[in-house]
């Protein structure tokens, strides 16, 4: 009934830069917060950033500085903007979106197929 479709990604050299999209769509009510995931070969999966409907963002530490979360509520899209890339950012990036619940804690309950991301040094 939701699905959110993920674009961008790809190989780029140590100090570039890429962005990556992700568009909810479905029986959407309400969306709470939407956020991006990365989990690289061998090491768990990590909540990178993530914003509310309100506005308010969060970042893992690794990031902070270098990624920018936006999101555009009117149009369920969010966006990463990640520069300075290093190669230990390498990983695939998975889309998250909480959906169709009340404003209570954050909760993600849908998910992007994930795109991969290759930092080269």
């Amino acid at each position: 009934q939701v699905q959110l479709v993920e674009s961008g990604g790809g190989l780029v050299q140590a100090g570039g830069s890429l962005r990556v999209s992700c568009t909810a769509s479905g029986n959407i009510f309400s969306i709470n917060a939407m956020g991006w995931y990365r989990q690289a070969p061998g090491k768990q999966r990590e909540l990178v950033a993530g914003i509310t409907s309100g506005g308010r963002t969060n970042y893992v530490d690794s990031v902070k500085g270098r990624f920018t979360i936006s999101r555009d509520n009117a149009k369920n899209t969010v966006h990463l903007q990640m520069n300075s890339l290093k190669p230990e950012d390498t990983a695939v990036y998975y889309c998250a979106a909480d959906v169709n619940r009340a404003v209570t804690s954050i909760r993600y309950n849908y998910w992007g197929q994930g795109t991969q991301v290759t930092v080269s040094s």
